[in-house]
């Protein structure tokens, strides 16, 4: 009965937004970890749990294999977002990005973490309130760009009236697209009333003159009797990330993947080719020291090779005047 009851208000609640022509956009994220994540991928997660107030937090995960299990978890918060940290050997950290249950889904290894206590920025935001979110012109060139940008905004996009929201947007997030790269900025919109000294004087640049610039500006502010210009200046909050996509996957966490960056290299290759080439150069120091010993075994330079090649030479005083 419970069922039939919930499709039966989902269907009415779906009657009632077309009838007062409204759609209603409702976005609620899961984020979770998984195990072994370090002290500052935990602090990114805080970070991001208080710029997102339609998030819902949820202990780690045990398992690294089995992820099709979240979208369990995602049914049973009634989440249709999930974000999702993977971190691998301690030093690692994926990020799955999916929109449950249907998909698709996003993998990506994040670098270059800087979180809000490490960066220590004068910016800082209301917290509830709802970011502007501003994605770099190279997003609506590619169909898996143009994939990426949905499970962003669908992700980081405050819904209006969401839980836990202020009506206030006071930040901003920047999407910026650079060497097959997402650059991810939080900043925080400050807004100063410009002071009647410096419309003054940008005027009197204008005009020529600073009084009659001053006149004017004393006129314009009787005549209408509200606040003066602002002026609008960024300043950042942080966290700041980066994020290189891997692949895309059809479904959520999981069916065939319709997208795949050929480019990307694993961090444990780069870190096994520095260990051959440091292992290769130990071995040609090695080889450099043989030789050379075998080197001055011929030449006779080496106290037990002279002794040796003393006993069988005739020629040696011992042998001469025995």
């Amino acid at each position: 009965m419970a069922a039939v009851y919930k499709s039966l208000s989902k269907s009415n609640g779906h009657k009632d937004q077309v009838a007062n022509g409204v759609k209603k956009n409702k976005q609620r994220v899961l984020i979770l970890t998984s195990r072994g994540v370090t002290y500052r991928h935990r602090h990114l997660l805080n970070d991001l749990y208080s710029l997102l107030p339609h998030s819902r937090k949820d202990a780690k995960l045990d398992t690294k294999t089995k992820l099709y299990q979240l979208n369990e978890i995602a049914e049973l918060y009634n989440c249709n977002n999930v974000l999702f940290f993977e971190a691998r050997k301690g030093k690692d950290l994926y990020i799955w990005m999916s929109k449950a249950p249907n998909g698709p889904t996003a993998k990506m290894h994040l670098q270059n973490l800087h979180t809000m206590s490490e960066l220590h920025f004068p910016g800082n935001c209301l917290k509830g309130s709802r970011p502007i979110l501003s994605f770099d012109a190279a997003f609506n060139t590619q169909p898996h760009l143009l994939v990426i940008k949905e499970l962003l905004t669908h992700i980081f996009g405050v819904p209006k009236g969401a839980r836990k929201t202020k009506p206030f947007v006071d930040h901003v997030m920047g999407f910026t697209l650079a060497d097959g790269k997402i650059w991810i900025r939080c900043f925080q919109i400050s807004e100063t009333e410009i002071s009647k000294s410096d419309t003054a004087t940008a005027a009197g640049t204008v005009n020529g003159t600073g009084k009659e610039a001053e006149g004017a500006v004393k006129t314009k502010a009787n005549k209408k009797g509200e606040r003066g210009e602002t002026k609008l200046s960024l300043t950042e909050i942080g966290p700041r990330f980066v994020l290189t996509p891997i692949v895309i996957l059809e479904s959520s966490f999981g069916g065939p993947v319709i997208y795949e960056n050929k480019e990307f290299v694993s961090p444990n290759q780069i870190r096994s080719e520095l260990r051959l080439g440091k292992a290769g150069r130990y071995a040609r120091r090695s080889e450099q020291g043989v030789d050379g010993k075998a080197k001055k075994g011929e030449l006779g330079l080496r106290s037990g090779e002279r002794r040796r090649s003393r006993e069988g030479d005739e020629l040696d005083e011992r042998v001469l005047f025995a």
